[in-house]
C-alpha cells in the first residue's frame, strides 16, 4: 500500500524530499532508477512516473533540480542498471529462478520477457525500457542467452537516453501546464496505465492463443 500510495503521490513524495534533501535528491533518484533497472527482485519500483515528476519538478521557478542534470545523471544510471542486470543474469541465470530463495520471481515474467526477445529480438532492450517488469527482466534474459555484451551496450545507451529524455523532458515542459497540474495524479495513472497496456495485450493474446490450441 505503501508503494501504491508513493506512486499516485510521487510528486507530493519528491517534493517533501526535495525541501529536506535539496540536490541530495539527484542521489535518491539516481539510487531508484538504478535499482530498478538493475536488481531483478525489484521490477515493482517507480519508473515512468517518477522520471515525468522530477521533470516537472525541475521546471518551478527556484527549484533545486537541474532537468539536463537528471537527463545526464539517471540516464547513467539506468545504463549502469541494466549492465549490471546483464552480468547478473550472464553470472547466476537460471538458478534464481529454480533455486526457490526468491519466491517472488515469477517464471512467467522471465517467460514474458523472453517472448519479446523472440518477437523483436536485440531491439527488446530498447522497446523493454518502456514496459515496467519486462524493462527490469530484459537486460537479465540477455545476459542469459547469447548476446554479447558489445551488442547489449548499444541497445542499452539508446534505450536508457530515450527513455530518461522523454519522460524527464515531458515532465520539465508540460508537468506545469494549469490542466497537467490540476489532474496530476491523473496523469501520472494514465502513465501506468499506458506503460503496463504492452504486456497485458501480449498475455491475453497468449492466453487466448493457449485456449485456441485447447479446443482444436
Amino acid at each position: 500500500m505503501f508503494l501504491v500510495d508513493f506512486i499516485i503521490h510521487i510528486d507530493s513524495h519528491l517534493q517533501q524530499l526535495v525541501s529536506e534533501y535539496g540536490t541530495w535528491v539527484n542521489g535518491i533518484l539516481f539510487l531508484i532508477i538504478f535499482c530498478e533497472t538493475g536488481l531483478v527482485i525489484l521490477p515493482f519500483l517507480p519508473g515512468d512516473s517518477l522520471l515525468f515528476a522530477a521533470g516537472s519538478l525541475a521546471s518551478l521557478q527556484g527549484s533545486q533540480l537541474n532537468p539536463h542534470l537528471l537527463f545526464v545523471g539517471l540516464t547513467l544510471a539506468g545504463i549502469l542498471g541494466d549492465s549490471v542486470n546483464y552480468w547478473a543474469g550472464k553470472e547466476f541465470g537460471l538458478t534464481v529462478f529454480t533455486s526457490g530463495k526468491f519466491r517472488f520471481l515469477k517464471q512467467a515474467h522471465l517467460d514474458k520477457t523472453h517472448a519479446f526477445y523472440l518477437k523483436y529480438g536485440g531491439k527488446t532492450i530498447i522497446i523493454a525500457r518502456f514496459i515496467p517488469i519486462i524493462r527490469t527482466f530484459a537486460p537479465f534474459v540477455a545476459g542469459i542467452g547469447t548476446m554479447s555484451y558489445r551488442r547489449f551496450i548499444t541497445y542499452n545507451v539508446i534505450g536508457a537516453t530515450l527513455w530518461v529524455g522523454i519522460f524527464v523532458y515531458a515532465g520539465f515542459y508540460f508537468g506545469q501546464l494549469p490542466l497537467v497540474q490540476k489532474n496530476f495524479k491523473l496523469v501520472i495513472l494514465a502513465i501506468i496505465i499506458l506503460s503496463i497496456t504492452p504486456p497485458v495485450i501480449e498475455y491475453l493474446k497468449h492466453r487466448s492463443g493457449k485456449n485456441k490450441t485447447g479446443h482444436t
